[in-house]
């Protein structure tokens, strides 16, 4: 049935694990159809499997909900005029289901047990090369035998009666199209448990129906499904609502995308710091375009183009490289306030990791320019493994200084996929007068062999000390650059000494927008502690 003729969508997780990426994309379909078409989103939390359902991983799809802001209409912490919108909340309108097709004749009571299920399993694939579902055994069960069975405390589960001669299962299906399933090979499906709990087909048959949803958007995966889902919507007397299942989303080997890809769960994202519009917009291309040719696609735009028509049979393949890409496009797009704050807490980061910086200059291991900060690793919250006082000392100085720090996004916004990258490209800011030097970077730059490293390093400091040369970025390099050429040193072996002596790598931001950040005197410590060392 439809509500007043409105399109109504529901995304209906299982709260016993984290949202993932197959199953954000899901949401992101059916918010952005609802969107579009002046529907109505619904969330239910279909948590009955009391075993592995638990509050905090309700908490955890809701919030990751929340973050990529897919905001529902009906639901959890909403409300709204069909819930409750938990399953287990909705027990007495599966029984009252279970009673209409028990009144019609369209459910009876099976005894058979698991042993007897088995063994006719067993016989079934050894005899004739193969199980076809269950036999029927309790089908013709005398009505007052079963009711005398079930008043004995017999167990029992209540399966559908599949209609004899029942023609092909057909539906327009609005991804794959028309779509049959001979009705012959339907066994008669478990409805309700021994212990009194809907199984999956029931419930969401129930919860479907009575909530008004007018199309269920899902994974390929729940398309066998559909069949049995179709009959007991029959059986119920309930309008079949139209079907959309999505392609699978693979990883780049072609497989089943899962923890050997990298992240699945949406908070992971989160927290090696992707945008939520990035996200969604990545997401939302895994098996639907706009044109076949736009890539960056906002969300609001997304809600006003997105339509079933467009979604592809052919899986999709989860390039992260590709979702790197787009999220540097979304921040090289954000204004820089916006850009602090989501900066600050990763800025504040930086903070904290400068605080365990030897005293002087300490060359480090050999290791890629840029520090580990820039590889995808596992996620990095902010804050996480600093002591509580510390790290909220970290970030009050970051909030006062906003002024300051929002001059530091012109100098990495360019340069960044994700905001975890910003304490391997920031920390240099907060050494002070000390420096971390990436062995790397000290050997090809600073050691090598005939490249007068150290004389470029006392040209510079000599125009860094001068305080008639204003503390203005064009202004010191104009004028290290004509010294330099003066010297008859090449702007790069001259530049590149004081990045990797003050920045502590060669692949810092713009060398020298980053030393009017800092204090002249820090500035000047660095590139003397540098020429106390092996310096060519």
């Amino acid at each position: 049935m439809t509500i007043d003729g409105n399109i109504r969508v529901r995304f209906a997780p299982s709260p016993t694990g984290m949202l993932h990426i197959g199953g954000a994309r899901t949401a992101i379909y059916n918010w952005a159809f609802a969107r579009a078409m002046g529907g109505t989103f619904v969330l239910r939390i279909e948590d009955t499997d009391p075993e592995r359902s638990t509050e905090e991983n309700t908490q955890i799809i809701l919030r990751a909900m929340r973050w990529l802001g897919l905001d529902w209409d009906e639901g959890p912490e909403v409300g709204g005029d069909f819930g409750p919108y938990f399953q287990m909340q909705r027990m007495p309108t599966y029984q009252a289901a279970l009673e209409v097709l028990k009144e019609k004749g369209a459910a009876y009571p099976c005894f058979c047990s698991k042993e007897q299920l088995d063994a006719e399993r067993k016989r079934a694939e050894a005899e004739e090369g193969g199980y076809a579902g269950y036999g029927g055994t309790c089908r013709a069960l005398p009505a007052a035998e079963a009711a005398a069975r079930i008043e004995a405390g017999e167990p029992h589960v209540w399966r559908l009666k599949v209609p004899e001669g029942h023609g092909p299962i057909e539906f327009d299906d609005a991804v794959y199209g028309r779509t049959s399933f001979p009705a012959d090979v339907m066994d008669d499906l478990v409805l309700v448990r021994t212990d009194g709990s809907p199984t999956y087909n029931f419930a969401v048959v129930c919860d479907d129906a009575n909530m008004g949803i007018t199309h269920v958007i899902r994974g390929d995966d729940h398309l066998s499904n559909t069949p049995r889902q179709i009959l007991i919507y029959e059986a119920l007397g309930f309008d079949v609502p139209t079907f959309a299942h999505l392609p699978r989303i693979l990883g780049p080997d072609g497989k089943k995308l899962s923890k050997r890809h990298g992240a699945t769960n949406v908070e992971d994202y989160r927290d090696r710091g992707y945008l939520p519009d990035a996200m969604v917009n990545f997401l939302a291309l895994l098996g639907w375009s706009l044109d076949g040719e736009t890539t960056i696609i906002p969300p609001d735009e997304l809600c006003r183009a997105f339509s079933l028509a467009r979604i592809t049979k052919k899986d999709s393949i989860f390039d992260e490289t590709k979702l790197d890409w787009m999220d540097g496009v979304y921040i090289r797009d954000m204004a820089p306030e916006k850009w602090f704050l989501e900066a600050a807490p990763w800025i504040a980061q930086a903070k904290a990791d400068a605080l365990g910086v030897e005293p002087g200059a300490n060359v480090q291991p050999a290791a890629e320019p840029g520090g580990a900060q820039e590889g995808a690793g596992a996620p990095r919250v902010p804050g996480a493994g600093v002591d509580g006082e510390t790290w909220q000392g970290c970030l009050a100085d970051v909030e006062d200084r906003k002024a300051h720090f929002m001059q530091v996004h012109p100098l990495v916004a360019e340069r960044m996929a994700r905001f975890d990258e910003i304490p391997g490209k920031l920390e240099y800011l907060f050494w002070g007068p000390n420096v971390r030097i990436d062995g790397k970077s000290f050997k090809k730059v600073l050691a090598k062999e005939g490249s007068r490293a150290g004389e470029a390093l006392q040209l510079c400091r000599g125009v860094l000390a001068d305080d008639g040369v204003a503390w203005e970025a064009e202004a010191l390099q104009e004028q290290c650059r004509a010294l330099g050429e003066e010297a008859g040193i090449k702007p790069r072996n001259l530049f590149q000494p004081l990045r990797v002596a003050v920045c502590g790598n060669m692949v810092s931001p713009p060398l020298f927008e980053s030393i009017v950040l800092m204090s002249r005197d820090d500035v000047l410590a660095r590139i003397d502690s540098v020429l106390g060392l092996d310096v060519a």
